[in-house]
């Protein structure tokens, strides 16, 4: 298989139906460097502007609608020391109430120490002046050409993936796409040093990366929302507002997949499911939420 060093010299906001920056064939690999949401480079020089501008697409050769592009993480490398945030809660994620005593939100600037892989304030505020993270690099958005021709902004999410903030996405973790479009047209950006769940900031800690995928078709895998697998779950994961109609949908694929791939009857999967699913939420601040269905693999029968 081959590894292609893909320089972007163009760079999307939307994800969508686009001529192929790239032509691969499957299972090769794929190196990048990605901007920050905001559009600057590794250089802190703006190359394009916000929403998360997108490199790509990356057309995977063999792939038609109806298969799925399986993606997986390889590596993650900040090629920055500084990432930023905003500094206070977005107004949707607390009590109406509440957000008239919410001060303005600034960009707020942190040091990536890429030996000691931790993140930090740059200014330390008061009561968190020790506060150190570890580096926990993700992808914020990614994803293939959506059905139908469409070209969908990367502010956003859907079934083709997309801007889903889900913090488990990163090295190690490998995604499935429903694809819709032939070469399934991958897209990729807006990486994060470290984020909490449902970016509840409007942001993570929003730097540049070098990042490593190797894409792969699997034929005639049928799936309507994506799919992820790390060491430890299985995950499915739906895109939606409101917050229950995306867990709706990452619990049906979840549902679906236990059936078809793992083989139990609709009462196995739902005993099985009532117990010991868990659910994590990837974003409540862009147009569509993210859910997140996990389930460990030490429950699932052997496939």
């Amino acid at each position: 298989m081959t590894t292609h060093h893909f320089v972007a010299t163009a760079f999307y906001n939307v994800i969508g139906t686009m001529p192929p920056a790239l032509k691969i064939a499957s299972g090769d690999t794929v190196v990048t460097r990605t901007l920050d949401a905001w559009g600057y480079d590794e250089n802190d020089v703006r190359q394009a502007h916000g929403p998360n501008p997108m490199n790509g697409p990356v057309f995977v050769e063999g792939t038609e609608p109806g298969d799925a592009l399986k993606v997986e993480i390889l590596d993650m490398n900040p090629t920055r020391d500084t990432g930023f945030t905003r500094s206070v809660l977005a107004a949707n994620v607390i009590d109406p109430e509440a957000v008239r005593d919410l001060p303005r939100s600034e960009k707020t600037l942190w040091d990536i120490d890429r030996q000691a892989m931790t993140v930090k304030l740059k200014e330390p505020v008061a009561g968190i002046e020790n506060l150190v993270l570890p580096l926990s690099p993700m992808i914020g958005c990614f994803g293939v050409a959506p059905s139908f021709g469409q070209a969908i902004s990367t502010a956003t999410s859907g079934a083709y993936g997309g801007n889903m903030d889900y913090r488990v996405l990163g090295p190690g973790a490998t995604i499935w796409f429903p694809v819709f479009a032939p070469g399934a047209l991958f897209f990729l950006g807006d990486c994060h040093a470290v984020q909490g769940d449902g970016e509840i900031v409007g942001t993570g800690v929003e730097t540049t990366f070098e990042v490593t995928v190797r894409l792969t078709v699997e034929k005639g895998r049928p799936m309507s929302w994506p799919r992820a697998e790390t060491a430890d779950d299985v995950i499915t994961i739906g895109n939606a507002r409101p917050l229950d109609q995306a867990l709706q949908h990452a619990t049906t694929e979840m549902l679906n997949l236990l059936v078809i791939d793992y083989g139990l009857t609709t009462v196995a999967a739902s005993h099985l499911l009532g117990q010991v699913i868990r659910y994590d939420i990837g974003n409540v601040f862009d147009p569509a939420y993210t859910v997140a269905c996990r389930v460990a693999k030490k429950w699932l029968p052997a496939r």
